[in-house]
C-alpha cells in the first residue's frame, strides 16, 4: 500500500512513477531539457551514491551511523588486544622466568660448583650461556646470604641480590616484579638443595620490562593492520546495508514521505471498508469515513478511549483488547458487522491494534441461528458434565432440572418412581414422587417437591410414560387432556402464565425411570419442533446418569444391609470390661472394618478389631466371614497368636478357592488384632496381624502404645505371629481402632498416631466420652475409609469375689474341697447353690485326682455368674459320653452338664483347667 500510495501521490505532479530513479532521487521536477534524457543512468547512479553518503536520505544516515559504530567498536576491540598482548608476554615472562632458574639450578654441577674454592669462575660462563640460550636477560647464582657468584654485568658479582629471597631460603619458588640493577624487571627466584633438602645457594632468573614491551610492540602493527582490514569489511558491508534499504525507500526524503502519507489518508477514507486503529491504551486514534458511519462515532472521537465512546460492550471490549480477531460478528445497532483485527507492534513491543469493519448486515438471519444452535450445543456439552457429578438419584434430578432454566424453559419438573428412589426396579403401578424442581420464580403453582402424583391418562405425562416419547402441548389453555388432571390447580397454573409444556419420559434402555416436563411462561411462542428434539436429547442424557444413580443406590443399600447384619447388634453382657464404640462407614461405600466383643471363660472377655480393604460386596462378606471364624475359634479358648494363625490359614484357604474361580480379588489386605482381658489376673495378651498397635490410657491420663510384635496381614502365610502381655491397672483404657482413624491422604500412620494420642490425652474418662473426643478431633469431613472405634475400661475381680484351693492328689481332699465350697458360698450369700456347686466340683476334682496330674487347683468365681474352675497339669481332654448301665464310671462329666449352664476346656501351656458356671439365684 506503501509504494501505491507514493505512485498515486506523485502522478498528479507530473512525476513518473517510483521506479525512474531521475525522479526519486531529487532531479528537476519540471523543465528538464529533452537532451538530458541520454544522462539519465548516470545521473541516477550518481544521485543515488550522493545520497547514499550525504546523510539527506534515510539510507543516509544510517549508513554514517552504522559506519561510526563500526569504528568505535574496531578501535576498543584493537586497545584490547593490545592490553591482552602486554598481558600475555607479561605471563610468558614469568613462567619463562621460573623454567630457566629451576632447570640451571637442578643442572649437573651446579651444586657442586658452589662448593668448589671459587664458584664464580665456574658457575659464570654457564650462566652466560644458558642467558644467551634462553633468552632471558639475566641468570643470577648467590648464596644463601643473597651475593651473587654470576651476573650479566660482572661488575656487579659479589654484590648483595636486590629482591625477596626468604621463601626461597624456606624452599619455596619466589617470581616478583621489581626495579632492579638492570632496570624494571620480572624475576624468579628459586632454591638449590643438597641431597638432604637443605638449601645451600639461590638461582635467579628475569626478562626486563623493555623486553617484554619490544614483544608487545612487535606484534602491534600485526593487530593495527587486521583492524584496517576489519574495518574495511564492516564499512562495505554497511554500505550494502544502506544501497539496500535505500533501494527499498526510493531515496525519499520528508517531502516525498509527507506527500505518501497524504495520499494514504486520502485512500483511507475513500475505501468502503471502516477502518479503525486503536493505541496501546486503548485510545482511538485513527478511524475512516466508513467506521464512523458503521459505528456512528462521534466527531471528537479520536484521541478518547474506545469504551468511552458508547459502542455495544462486545464489539468495544474487542477493540480495547487488542486481541486478534477474524471475521467476528458483532450486531452494532441495526447491522451486523464482521470485524477483523490484529495487533500491531513497535520496535518489538505490542503497540495497539488495527481493525476493519465490513457491513454484513444479510448475514443477521443466519447469525440468530447460528447463535441459537452454538447456545443448543453449548447446553447439551454442560449437561454432559454437569449432569451426575454424584451418585445420588435425587441430586442427579436436581442438575437436570438446574440446567434446563432458564436456558431452555422457565420452569423444570422431574416425577421419578419411587421404587427408583430407593434403587429398585422401577414399576408403572407405582405412584410417581416430584424429585426435583426448578424455575424462575418459586411460587409457581405446581407440585411441590416430595409429593406423590398419579397422572392421569389424558395428561401428557402420562401419554409420554406409556407412548416412550415426548408429548407437546403448545397451549396449555385448549388443552383439555392435561386440565383433567387437576381442574384447580391447572386453572391457577394458566393463570400465573404458564402457556406451554414439553413432557418427556426417562428411558434407560427398556426402564422407564419417570417423567421430566419442561414448562414455557415468559417467551410468548410455544415450544416448537426443534425445541422438542432438544428436549429429548437432553433428558436422553440425564437419564443415564439417573439410571447409574439408581444402579449404584441399590449395590450400596444391599451393601449396608449386609454389612449392619454382620457387626454385631449390641454388646454382650459381661462385667470385666466397660465399653463403647462407634463405627463410621466410608463416604464412597461401604468397608470391611469390624469389631467384636467376645465373653470368654473364667469371666474373661476377647476384644477383636479387623480391616478387610477395599469397599463394596466383597469386602462387606469377607468381613462377615472372618468375623464368624473368629467367634468359632474363640469358643475353643485358644490363646491370642494361635487364634490367629488359626484365621490366617482359613484366609489363605479363601483366596485359593477364590483365585480358582477367578471372579474375586485376594483378601490377603485383612487385618486383625485380638486381645483378651482377664479381670482376676488384670492381664491382657495381646496379638495383631498386620494391625494397628492399641492405644493404652493409664488411670492418671498418660497415654502410650504398647509395644506388640507387629505380625504380617492375614493370608500371606508360613509367618508366624507373636503375642504380648500386659498388666493393666484398673480404670485403665484399652483402645482399638483401625486405620481409618489415624491415616489418610494428608498424614501418615506415625503422625497419626501422635494426632490419636494427643486426643486420648483430652478425652474424658469413660469410654463414651473418650469415643466422643476422638471422633470429634479425629474425624474427617468425608472419610474416605471406614472407622471402627473400640475403647474398653477395665474392671477387677476383688479377693471377695475369688477362691482359690490348692488340692493334694488323694480322693479323701475331695471331702474338704466340698466344705471349703460350701463355707464360701454361705459367705457370698449363695447357700442355694451348695449342693449342685459341690456336685460339680466333687465330679471335676476326682477326674483331675484320677486322671489328670499334680498340682491340681480349685477356683470359684462370683461375677453375673458362678464359675467352677479345676486345674491340673495333663493336656488330656475329658470326653461327655452315655455310659451303659453295666459301667460304673463315665456319668461324671455328663451330670456336670447337666447341672451347669455351660462347660468346657480350656488350655494352658501348663495343663487344662476344667470350667462350669451355673447362673446365680
Amino acid at each position: 500500500m506503501g509504494r501505491s500510495g507514493a505512485r498515486s501521490a506523485r502522478r498528479p505532479s507530473g512525476l513518473s512513477a517510483p521506479g525512474a530513479p531521475d525522479r526519486v532521487f531529487g532531479m528537476p521536477e519540471r523543465g528538464t531539457p529533452p537532451d538530458t534524457h541520454e544522462e539519465e543512468p548516470r545521473k541516477g547512479r550518481f544521485s543515488r551514491l550522493r545520497s547514499a553518503v550525504g546523510g539527506r536520505s534515510v539510507a543516509g544516515q544510517v549508513f554514517l551511523l552504522q559506519v561510526v559504530i563500526v569504528l568505535l567498536l574496531v578501535v576498543a576491540a584493537v586497545v584490547a588486544l593490545v592490553l591482552q598482548v602486554r598481558y600475555d608476554t607479561t605471563q610468558e615472562a614469568r613462567h619463562r622466568s621460573v623454567a630457566v632458574a629451576e632447570a640451571f639450578a637442578n643442572a649437573p654441577g651446579t651444586r657442586e660448583a658452589l662448593e668448589s674454592p671459587d664458584p664464580t669462575a665456574v658457575l659464570q660462563p654457564r650462566a652466560e650461556a644458558a642467558r644467551e640460550a634462553t633468552g632471558v636477560d639475566f641468570i643470577v647464582v648467590m648464596n644463601t646470604d643473597g651475593v651473587r657468584y654470576t651476573h650479566p654485568k660482572p661488575d656487579r658479582i659479589g654484590k648483595t641480590f636486590v629482591g625477596n629471597i626468604e621463601p626461597a631460603l624456606a624452599g619455596g619458588v619466589v617470581v616478583e616484579e621489581i626495579t632492579g640493577t638492570i632496570g624494571p624487571l620480572v624475576q624468579a627466584v628459586v632454591p638449590i638443595k643438597d641431597p638432604d633438602g637443605k638449601v645451600v645457594g639461590l638461582v635467579s632468573a628475569g626478562v626486563t620490562k623493555a623486553t617484554v614491551g619490544g614483544t608487545a610492540d612487535r606484534q602491534l602493527p600485526l593487530l593495527l593492520t587486521a583492524a584496517a582490514v576489519a574495518l574495511a569489511l564492516s564499512t562495505a558491508g554497511t554500505a550494502l546495508v544502506s544501497k539496500r534499504l535505500l533501494r527499498q525507500t526510493h531515496g525519499l526524503g520528508p517531502h516525498e514521505m509527507t506527500r505518501m502519507y497524504e495520499h494514504h489518508d486520502a485512500v483511507l477514507h475513500a475505501v468502503r471498508e471502516g477502518v479503525i486503529i486503536v493505541g496501546g491504551e486503548g485510545k482511538l486514534l485513527l478511524a475512516n469515513d466508513e467506521a464512523h458511519r458503521l459505528l456512528d462515532l462521534p466527531e471528537n472521537a479520536e484521541g478518547r478511549r474506545v469504551l468511552d465512546l458508547g459502542l455495544a460492550s462486545d464489539t468495544a471490549e474487542l477493540l480495547d483488547s487488542g486481541r486478534m480477531a477474524t471475521d467476528e460478528v458483532h450486531l452494532v445497532a441495526d447491522r451486523l458487522l464482521a470485524v477483523n483485527q490484529r495487533p500491531t507492534y513497535l520496535r518489538g513491543r505490542p503497540s495497539g491494534s488495527v481493525a476493519t469493519l465490513r457491513d454484513s448486515t444479510e448475514l443477521r438471519a443466519l447469525s440468530g441461528r447460528a447463535e441459537e444452535a452454538r447456545e443448543r450445543l453449548n447446553m447439551l456439552y454442560d449437561a454432559g458434565v454437569g449432569i451426575g457429578t454424584s451418585l445420588d438419584v435425587t441430586r442427579t434430578a436436581e442438575e437436570l432440572a438446574e440446567l434446563a432454566v432458564p436456558r431452555f424453559a422457565d420452569f423444570a419438573t422431574v416425577d421419578l418412581f419411587d421404587a427408583v428412589l430407593g434403587g429398585g426396579q422401577p414399576e408403572a403401578v407405582t405412584l410417581l414422587r416430584r424429585t426435583a424442581f426448578s424455575g424462575i420464580r418459586k411460587d409457581a403453582p405446581l407440585y411441590p417437591v416430595g409429593e406423590q402424583i398419579r397422572f392421569v391418562d389424558s395428561s401428557p405425562q402420562a401419554r409420554a410414560l406409556s407412548d416412550g416419547h415426548a408429548v407437546v402441548e403448545p397451549r396449555l389453555q385448549a388443552a383439555p387432556g392435561w386440565r383433567a388432571q387437576d381442574l384447580e390447580r391447572s386453572a391457577q397454573v394458566v393463570e400465573f402464565g404458564i402457556h406451554s409444556l414439553i413432557a418427556v419420559p426417562l428411558r434407560a434402555g427398556a426402564l422407564v425411570l419417570g417423567v421430566v416436563s419442561f414448562w414455557r411462561s415468559q417467551k410468548g411462542e410455544p415450544f416448537d419442533g426443534e425445541e422438542v428434539a432438544l428436549a429429548e436429547e437432553l433428558v436422553a442424557r440425564a437419564a443415564v446418569s439417573i439410571d447409574n444413580a439408581r444402579r449404584y443406590t441399590r449395590e450400596h443399600s444391599m451393601a449396608v444391609t449386609l454389612q449392619r447384619s454382620l457387626l454385631p447388634r449390641s454388646l454382650p453382657e459381661q462385667n470385666a470390661l466397660d465399653i463403647a464404640y462407634r463405627y463410621l462407614p466410608a463416604q464412597a461405600g461401604v468397608g470391611g472394618d469390624w469389631f467384636d466383643v467376645l465373653p470368654l471363660s473364667g469371666a474373661r472377655v476377647a476384644l477383636v478389631v479387623g480391616d478387610v480393604v477395599g469397599h463394596g460386596l466383597h469386602a462387606a462378606a469377607t468381613m462377615g466371614r472372618l468375623r464368624t471364624a473368629v467367634h468359632n475359634f474363640s469358643a475353643l479358648d485358644l490363646p491370642p497368636d494361635e487364634l490367629l494363625a488359626l484365621l490366617d490359614e482359613l484366609v489363605a484357604r479363601i483366596d485359593q478357592d477364590e483365585a480358582q474361580e477367578g471372579d474375586s480379588a485376594p483378601v490377603t489386605g485383612a487385618t486383625c488384632l485380638y486381645a483378651v482381658y482377664d479381670p482376676v489376673s488384670r492381664r491382657c495378651t495381646v496379638a495383631r496381624a498386620g494391625h494397628p498397635p492399641p492405644a493404652l490410657v493409664r488411670p492418671d491420663g498418660t497415654v502410650e502404645f504398647p509395644d506388640v510384635p507387629a505380625g504380617p496381614p492375614l493370608g500371606l502365610g508360613g509367618l508366624p505371629f507373636e503375642s504380648a502381655e500386659l498388666e493393666l491397672a484398673e480404670d485403665s483404657r484399652l483402645v482399638l481402632y483401625t486405620d481409618g482413624l489415624v491415616e489418610d491422604r494428608e498424614h501418615d500412620i506415625d503422625e497419626g498416631l501422635e494426632l490419636l494420642r494427643v486426643a486420648l490425652t483430652r478425652a474424658g474418662h469413660s469410654p463414651e466420652e473418650t469415643c466422643q473426643a476422638v471422633l470429634e478431633d479425629r474425624l474427617p469431613a468425608r472419610p474416605s475409609d471406614d472407622i471402627a472405634l473400640l475403647v474398653a475400661r477395665t474392671r477387677a475381680l476383688g479377693p471377695a469375689q475369688v477362691a482359690e484351693w490348692q488340692v493334694p492328689s488323694d480322693p479323701a481332699a475331695v471331702a474338704q474341697v466340698r466344705s471349703a465350697v460350701t463355707r464360701t458360698l454361705e459367705e457370698w450369700g449363695l447357700e442355694e447353690l451348695s449342693f449342685t456347686t459341690e456336685l460339680i466340683l466333687s465330679e471335676l476334682v476326682t477326674n483331675a485326682i484320677r486322671y489328670g496330674g499334680e498340682p491340681i487347683r480349685v477356683r470359684m468365681l462370683r461375677d453375673r455368674t458362678l464359675i467352677c474352675e479345676v486345674f491340673d497339669s495333663s493336656s488330656t481332654s475329658p470326653h461327655l459320653r452315655y455310659a451303659a448301665m453295666t459301667d460304673e464310671g463315665g456319668r461324671g462329666l455328663f451330670l456336670v452338664a447337666q447341672l451347669a449352664e455351660r462347660w468346657g476346656t480350656r488350655y494352658l501351656p501348663a495343663g487344662k483347667v476344667i470350667w462350669a458356671e451355673q447362673p446365680l439365684p
